[in-house]
């Protein structure tokens, strides 16, 4: 068990709350943790693939041997956070309404198949999530769910679920400790990389900044990177903000959205706060969502689409166009 820096598994953060990291923190290397009481323990999200859960699994069987594993929060429905839960199906499986229903629409074997597919998509999605393995995944939905805040126990202590989302997705919640003084905030927080807006619209995600900023803690969990404290969400609200002003001035010129985000691109590149920020391409689909929030007839690129963009800004091209 680790206890400091950002390397890969089980870090104590004190007062019986562990984070499990995954490095490098960028498409699919998410983050987890555990919430340790007296002879039962809470888990915050599952992993992208079966291997990693269960490794995680093992990794924290030091912390639950006495406290086993009772309860399982799922902060958000990507696959990233969620595609390990049968391997916890014993456990409360808890979520946001909007969360648990947003788990039935990208099953891990879409992702499987993408992963599969012969030319430009495979070869596109292979670049972002060819490290893992969708196989043998099973849809394993929550089996409680909630809406605005749930107050729950875990041998003996005090946990508080506040849904956020929409921000990152439809039914984003964070997870908070106030014995602790530490909040779980899945995806509402990237360290070091790029925030991605699936949902919006970015003011909601810039209020659940701010709601954390109001809130009486000392460590923050982010969905992925290195574990941070107030200053990591200040920085993640600030990205927020400046993109959603550029955005807004650009759709108020009539500049299309993609072209907006290039040019975006080039403004966030040339600030010394967000241009070493990775996963930068995700400007694409936070500008498109700034404009479906700004005009309700504006239609967004489909999924597959969407990721080119982003790679495109990036710079990957692939072998198999033209």
């Amino acid at each position: 068990m680790q206890s400091s820096g950002y390397a890969k598994g089980l870090h104590e953060l004190g007062d019986q709350c562990f984070a499990y990291l995954q490095p490098d923190g960028s498409w699919g290397w998410s983050n987890a943790g555990l919430i340790v009481g007296d002879g039962a323990s809470l888990l915050v999200d599952t992993l992208f693939d079966l291997h990693l859960t269960r490794e995680m699994l093992d990794t924290m069987a030091t912390a639950t041997t006495t406290a086993p594993i009772s309860t399982l929060v799922n902060t958000h429905a990507n696959g990233d956070h969620c595609y390990g839960n049968q391997l916890v199906q014993h456990a409360d499986i808890i979520a946001s309404a909007a969360t648990a229903h947003e788990m039935t629409e990208v099953p891990a074997a879409m992702l499987l198949a993408l992963n599969n597919a012969d030319g430009e998509v495979g070869e596109l999605f292979r670049h972002f999530f060819g490290a893992f393995d969708f196989s043998g995944i099973d849809t394993t939905l929550p089996t409680r769910t909630f809406e605005v805040h749930l107050d729950i126990e875990v041998g003996g202590r005090a946990v508080e679920l506040i849904e956020v989302g929409p921000a990152h997705t439809r039914g984003d919640t964070l997870v908070y400790v106030p014995d602790a003084r530490t909040v779980y905030t899945g995806d509402i927080l990237f360290i070091g990389g790029t925030p991605i807006v699936w949902a919006g619209p970015l003011s909601n995600w810039v209020a659940a900044c701010d709601r954390m900023l109001a809130m009486d803690i000392d460590v923050v969990v982010p969905g992925h990177g290195p574990v941070t404290d107030r200053a990591g969400v200040v920085a993640v609200r600030d990205y927020l903000e400046f993109v959603d002003r550029e955005a807004t001035d650009r759709h108020a010129a009539g500049v299309d959205a993609f072209d907006a985000a290039r040019e975006i691109a080039r403004l966030v590149g040339a600030r010394d706060d967000f241009r070493t920020w990775s996963e930068f391409g995700r400007i694409a689909v936070n500008v498109d969502t700034a404009y479906r929030s700004l005009d309700p007839h504006h239609t967004s690129a489909n999924v597959v689409e969407q990721f080119r963009r982003m790679a495109e800004i990036e710079g990957f091209t692939g072998t198999a166009r033209g």
